[in-house]
């Protein structure tokens, strides 16, 4: 018999990760209220007893290991989990994080989203569209106020991890993805959760403080086997440039379709600002994709330039159709209205974009489709709270195959939900 137990889980939100941390304790909500109904029911059968006895039980265990702190009827579970904190922006741009509940003793996670640019709201009705640099100093400010308050455990949430792209140097300049991690390390986090790293190099340059890296291939997968005889077609796996070539050979490798390459020569001395002024300076295609349904995948979309380019030069190499799937859809400046001109234009059919970014405006495109992992972090914080293993959603290729066998089955069977990764 097993019970996930939430007393002593506490759930922190930035004003720009709002919006992704109510979604996942929705599904945190209904994980421990489908745990706890299983236990009460075991209970009362093993030891023959009601179940408003075993309900009691359970309440009693709960308010123990809360040690009295928790004020949501001992378990969390009828509560929101998530903790009350009043932000706020002064007028020379300082922020400010106060919590106003205690959480001394308790397991906090931590939510940002240090890519969302629609406005955020703030203590005193204080309404502001922020920078990555205000998102990661809100963070700061927050950490800070975490350990000030006794947590015990502090875990960031950050699905798009700030700076991922200076991984590397070249020539003399910092090395900001790794610096930013030292940072957090140095204020006391404990674990970061992340969605598709830009580098693992990043992972490599801690001490003591553990990254998990997440990746939306399943939910990206399911949604491919959702569009009408897409993997029944003639299809091909193109590796948008050399970066991304593992990532690419990993769906090549489970859809059991072959894999191409773009390969991408760039003029370091430019800077891309948007879709049309790219630094690309010639793209060759290594593969045959004439007359096939080409997807791509990859981990982060700015402005957009490479991959128009990219797609272009598919579809002038005969492509029919060109799928694209991104983990972290940024889509900097104004690169949603060149994305409506290629799509006019023809150059692509869909692209499959995750919630780990907040947006509005692209969400209501016709070529863009909406892929939510706020499941999959649910059962990561799930699993991390009770400190049990998360090496099965960290590598999911078992749940892949069961997902793709099931749909590439001659008779038609039930798709596989998410849901059905359980802790085991």
């Amino acid at each position: 018999m097993k019970y996930l137990n939430p007393a002593n889980l506490a759930i922190i939100a930035c004003p720009g990760g709002e919006v992704f941390a109510n979604e996942v304790i929705e599904h945190l909500r209904h994980k421990y209220r489908h745990s706890r109904k299983q236990t009460v029911e075991e209970l009362s059968k093993r030891y023959s007893i009601n179940v408003e006895q075993a309900d009691i039980h359970i309440d009693l265990i709960n308010k123990i290991v809360a040690r009295g702190t928790s004020g949501q009827s001992g378990n969390g579970i009828n509560g929101s989990l998530r903790v009350p904190v009043k932000f706020t922006l002064f007028p020379n741009g300082e922020i400010k994080s106060e919590i106003e509940e205690s959480i001394r003793g308790k397991d906090v996670y931590i939510f940002q989203d240090v890519e969302n640019r629609y406005p955020v709201k703030f203590s005193g009705g204080v309404v502001n569209n922020l920078s990555t640099n205000d998102h990661l100093m809100t963070i700061f400010v927050t950490v800070d106020a975490a350990r000030q308050a006794g947590a015990e455990r502090i875990t960031l949430v950050i699905p798009d991890y700030p700076y991922s792209r200076q991984h590397k140097a070249k020539g003399r300049e910092g090395l900001s993805a790794s610096r930013i991690g030292k940072i957090f390390e140095s204020l006391g986090v404990n674990h970061i959760i992340t969605l598709d790293i830009h580098s693992r190099d990043i992972m490599n340059a801690f001490d003591k403080m553990r990254l998990e890296n997440l990746h939306a291939s399943y939910q990206i997968i399911q949604t491919l086997t959702k569009m009408d005889g897409i993997l029944n077609d003639d299809f091909v796996v193109v590796s948008p440039d050399t970066g991304a070539v593992d990532r690419n050979k990993f769906y090549a490798s489970a859809l059991k379709k072959p894999l191409a390459l773009l390969y991408k020569e760039r003029d370091y001395s430019k800077l891309s600002k948007d879709a049309t002024q790219s630094n690309i300076s010639q793209i060759r295609l290594l593969g045959n994709v004439k007359d096939k349904t080409v997807f791509m995948a990859d981990d982060i979309l700015g402005t957009g330039g490479t991959l128009i380019k990219g797609m272009r030069l598919l579809k002038e190499n005969g492509a029919r159709r060109v799928i694209c799937a991104i983990s972290l859809p940024l889509f900097s400046g104004d690169a949603i209205s060149h994305f409506d001109e290629a799509y006019n234009e023809g150059l692509f059919y869909r692209i499959i974009g995750t919630n780990a970014v907040y947006q509005e405006e692209v969400v209501n495109r016709e070529w863009y489709v909406n892929v939510s992992i706020s499941r999959l972090f649910a059962h990561v914080i799930s699993r991390l709270h009770q400190n049990q293993s998360v090496s099965s959603l960290l590598d999911n290729a078992g749940i892949i195959n069961r997902l793709l066998s099931q749909t590439m089955a001659p008779e038609p069977q039930n798709e596989l939900p998410f849901m059905q990764i359980t802790d085991e």
